[in-house]
């Protein structure tokens, strides 16, 4: 394996697809999950299959407590889970997430002597969110290299975001070809213990459209059967 990076790895179909680019490019994947509060628990048993299954060299699970300012659907279970659809930004926003997630990632890439960051975020297929736009990935690179220690002294940190211009279709067939195994993965806002997704959610709509659209066989296990 090849230098060190950082993978962000959430237990969802698109960091499992990251990861198994980034390991095909031939960086040793240090992958990194986060414990944040989320509704359950299902897609951090998810990343650590997929963390495995992909041949990520470490992985490490952080305890965040976003759970305690809420603001989220997906933090605070006093807010519904909307069904798919709807306009603006919905409510299964997490307020800072993507912002916190990649600031413990670039400390984690300093402790490892790492200067890349691979993070899943997509700018075509996803539901509205503020920080998973080109810009907030500049502009947090930009930040990486102003408040650390390596970028002071030399070092160049780099966001990779090999997924932000790519259809749901295309990053299924991206790691398909890479043998991704889509069965690991949980996407599903409100899935149950058992990591079946709900098929009414956002996250279901978009990820069902994107098989279809690959023309591949859906292998989410859905509640209903």
């Amino acid at each position: 394996m090849g230098a060190n990076a950082v993978v962000l790895v959430s237990g969802g179909l698109d960091s499992a697809t990251v990861l198994a680019m980034a390991r095909a490019e031939g960086w040793s994947c240090h992958a990194l999950s986060f414990d944040y509060g989320q509704r359950h628990r299902a897609e951090l048993e998810a990343a650590g299959r997929v963390a495995q299954a992909g041949g990520a060299a470490a992985h490490r699970v952080v305890s965040l407590g976003l759970a305690e300012i809420g603001g989220s659907a997906l933090t605070d279970a006093g807010i519904d889970v909307p069904e798919a659809g709807g306009e603006g930004i919905p409510v299964t926003y997490v307020p800072g997430r993507n912002t916190v997630f990649l600031a413990v990632a670039l400390g984690l890439a300093e402790v490892i002597g790492s200067s890349d960051i691979f993070i899943g975020v997509n700018a075509i297929d996803y539901s509205g969110y503020p920080d998973c736009r080109p810009a907030f990935i500049a502009a947090f690179e930009e930040l990486a290299n102003l408040a650390t220690k390596a970028g002071v002294e030399g070092a160049r940190f780099h966001v990779h975001a090999p997924l932000i211009e790519l259809s749901k279709a295309e990053i299924i067939r991206r790691g398909t070809a890479l043998g991704v195994d889509y069965a690991l993965t949980v996407s599903c806002y409100q899935a149950d213990e058992e990591g079946r997704a709900c098929g009414h959610c956002d996250a279901c709509a978009l990820r069902r459209a994107g098989f279809e659209a690959a023309g591949l066989a859906d292998v989410t296990r859905y509640i209903s059967g």
